[in-house]
């Protein structure tokens, strides 16, 4: 594993974790390294100390929010999952057709291209952006 201090186009800092110097690139090219504040994918590396080995185990706990913001947003993300159905990119058909009272109405996250979100705001239907990715898209 290889760590990388990371910075986006709007000045956000913040680390990621990879397999290899190749795998970071190759995630890079895809669009799937994205800043933790804001999302944005314009992101690259910064300048940053090697890791020296101390001889005990230092390593930081990448599940531990490292501030405030992030564990409000490990919050928000562990309620979300708590308490609706994923439903991956039939988000928007599911979100419509919960409207229109063709799907019992529950809670659903998933993720929706920009313009089937924006015609379903355009047609009455209220949803809205998450700050983070789904787990399940991740995994």
């Amino acid at each position: 594993m290889i760590r990388y201090a990371l910075r986006c186009e709007k000045g956000h800092d913040f680390d990621g974790w990879f397999r290899s110097s190749d795998g970071f690139d190759t995630l890079l090219a895809a669009g799937q390294v994205t800043c933790t504040q804001c999302g944005s994918a314009q992101v690259g590396k910064t300048l940053m100390a090697p890791r020296v080995a101390h001889g005990r185990d230092d390593t930081p706990d990448l599940h531990r929010p490292r501030n405030a913001q992030e564990a409000a947003l490990e919050k928000l993300r562990r309620h979300v999952e708590e308490n609706s159905d994923y439903v991956g990119m039939s988000f928007a058909a599911e979100a419509r057709a919960i409207h229109e009272g063709q799907a019992a109405e529950r809670p659903i996250h998933g993720e929706a291209k920009l313009e089937d979100a924006r015609k379903l705001l355009e047609d009455g239907i209220p949803v809205a952006p998450l700050p983070f990715r789904s787990r399940q898209r991740a995994n």
